[in-house]
């Protein structure tokens, strides 16, 4: 099973320790993020990782070859001369990810105990181009899913009430609303709608809303999910007690 592991941003939410190491280097309880996202997959079964590389990359790298790679297989997707955001990133990556077999992408500062082995094969079973891991969790921000067929169709700020995409009217009889984890599922199926427009530096959130009418984007609900999102010093001092 393959995975991409999102590490090359720049962790400015966590200065002044990211000013001379990469985010995803920042230990959690003596242990750096990256270590743990990637024994977490690979105690799931994944054996070929992606790893792309931005700020201080030559620190990743040095560091993924002083462990031996944790004894799986790991690539790196090159980023240090332009940062192409999390669906350029993606479609960078796309030829290592040749064939039909879907892959798991995990945000570097985001740990949970969720089970990545049963969100993939839930993503397997389905029909789905992509599957994201969500909850019921607070935030400001949400993903908008069809009650009927639990299909992606919108996103909303609940404090501005903006919506995505353009022409998108939230119905709260007809959408159910959750926090995306910064975990999913894609298909090789869903490149086809990376063509045309979709070059270098974007979102993959904003393609998911803009193409969400053609591809079918899907969610997998967790049920009493421990997630935190080590962005700042405050939800870093919370993972290393959530997590010790």
């Amino acid at each position: 099973m393959k995975a991409m592991i999102f590490a090359a941003g720049l962790g400015t939410r966590l200065k002044p320790l990211t000013d001379r190491i990469p985010k995803a280097l920042v230990p959690v309880n003596g242990i750096p993020m990256l270590q743990h996202v990637i024994l977490k997959l690979k105690q799931a079964g994944f054996t070929e990782i992606v790893i792309n590389i931005h700020h201080f990359g030559e620190q990743i790298i040095d560091f993924l070859q002083a462990h031996q790679n944790f004894g799986i297989t790991i690539h790196i997707s090159d980023e240090r001369e332009e940062l192409l955001d999390t669906g350029g990133g993606i479609k960078k990556a796309i030829p290592f990810f040749s064939g039909n077999e879907p892959f798991l992408v995990h945000n570097v500062d985001i740990l949970s105990d969720t089970d990545l082995k049963a969100l993939y094969d839930y993503h397997r079973q389905s029909i789905n181009d992509a599957t994201l891991l969500v909850s019921q969790r607070e935030t400001s921000r949400y993903l908008l899913f069809d009650k009927d067929n639990a299909r992606l169709c919108g996103w909303i700020n609940k404090q501005t009430l903006q919506t995505k995409p353009n022409g998108f009217a939230y119905h709260p009889e007809q959408h159910e609303a959750y926090a995306f984890s910064g975990i999913h599922v894609i298909s090789p199926s869903l490149f086809r709608y990376m063509d045309g427009h979709w070059t270098g530096k974007f979102s993959i959130t904003d393609f998911y809303l803009q193409t969400c009418k053609e591809a079918h984007i899907g969610g997998y609900i967790a049920q009493n999910l421990h997630l935190i999102d080590i962005g700042k010093p405050e939800t870093l001092a919370q993972a290393e007690k959530l997590f010790e």
